[in-house]
Order: structure tokens, then sequence, then C-alpha cells
């Protein structure tokens, strides 16, 4: 491929991105709810518990440690744990029963109605995640999903969801990041908030 050709590649691929990263204003709400749902569900002691495969496993892990460490602010550590990160869980559950199972299981070892279960896959289809999603619902767990705009089966297992407006697996996983980072600020702000309130500051 010649300079020209590579750089006019580069060029439709980065418009492109900015048309995805763009529209997300159009889920701006869903987004708020997201972040809403969060804080309660971190606000009355629940924990987040994150997964998907492959590339939204390791989003699952980066939101974990937004979480349990810090996005921008200081504040109390917040519990999250990524359900991708146990090797030997994982490879038992998928050696003893099925891979389908591996975050299921675990949804149902640890989830308790006060937490909350989320789920990310870029096709929406993942049986994985579909599993565990289903798992958390008849545990009465709060549901949340980041899917592509074709993931209406994951969505239709979801209390919210974020829908990436593409079905281009790239475009679908940089606006994920981007709405995560998005609703990471607005926890961030209010639990640090809700923390320094509780140790005698002015709200």
């Amino acid at each position: 491929m010649s300079t020209d050709a590579t750089l006019s590649s580069l060029e439709s691929q980065l418009a492109d991105a900015n048309t995805v990263i763009s529209a997300i204003t159009n889920q701006l709400g869903a987004l708020t709810r997201i972040a809403d749902a969060l804080c309660d569900c971190l606000s009355r002691g629940g924990t987040l518990y994150l997964c998907g495969n492959g590339g939204s496993a390791a989003d699952a892990q980066h939101v974990a440690a937004e979480f349990t460490g810090r996005f921008l602010r200081e504040r109390r550590p917040l519990p999250a744990i990524a359900l991708t990160t146990n090797s030997s869980t994982i490879t038992a559950i998928a050696n003893d029963y099925d891979y389908s199972e591996v975050f299921a299981r675990q949804v149902l070892a640890h989830a308790t109605p006060i937490d909350c279960v989320i789920g990310i896959s870029t096709s929406g289809g993942s049986s994985s995640v579909l599993k565990a999603l289903m798992v958390a619902r008849s545990l009465n767990v709060l549901t949340i999903g980041f899917t592509g705009n074709r993931g209406a089966e994951l969505a239709a297992l979801s209390d919210h969801c974020f829908m990436a407006p593409s079905s281009h697996t790239p475009r679908i996983q940089e606006a994920h990041l981007v709405a995560w980072h998005l609703v990471c600020d607005v926890v961030d702000e209010r639990m640090t908030r809700c923390t320094n309130v509780s140790e005698g500051e002015s709200p």
C-alpha cells in the first residue's frame, strides 16, 4: 500500500471513529441512568461485578481498576471486581462444565441483591455474558449492559444498557471506553462528595 493510500485509510478510519464518538451524545440519558444506578449500588454497600471476553474482558478489568483505585479524585476505594482475572476459576469451570458458565457460576457464588452485574459484549451475543446476566436477574441483582447497536439480546437482559452507535467491533470498543470514562467521572465525583460529607465536610 502506498503512503497516500495508507494516509487515506487512516483518515477514513479516524473520521468513522469521530462520527461514532460524537453520536454518544444521543445516549447521554442512558449513561446518566447507568451512573445513577452504580452510585445507588455503591452507596448501599454493593459490589460491582464485571464480565466480558477478549477486548471486553480488558474493559472489565480497566473499569474495575478505575473504581478500586481512582479515576481522577482522591476518595475511598469502591468495590468492583472483574470476573475475568482468576485463571484457575475460569479454566476449572470451562473444563468441568462449559465455557458459557465461566461468569454465571461466579455470579451465583458471589452476587447478592444489593450488588450489580455488568456485562460487556460488542456483539451482544456472547453466551457467557448473557448467562451471567440471566443468573443475576434470577437473583434479583441489578444488571447493566454495554454492547453495540445490534446487541438487542444483551439489552433485553439489562436493567440499563449502553448500545454503542455502531456495528463495527473497533468502533464499539472505542465508544465503550469513552462511555465508561464519562460514567466513571460522574461516579467518581459523586462518591467523592459523599465520602467528604460522611467525614464531616460541608456538602
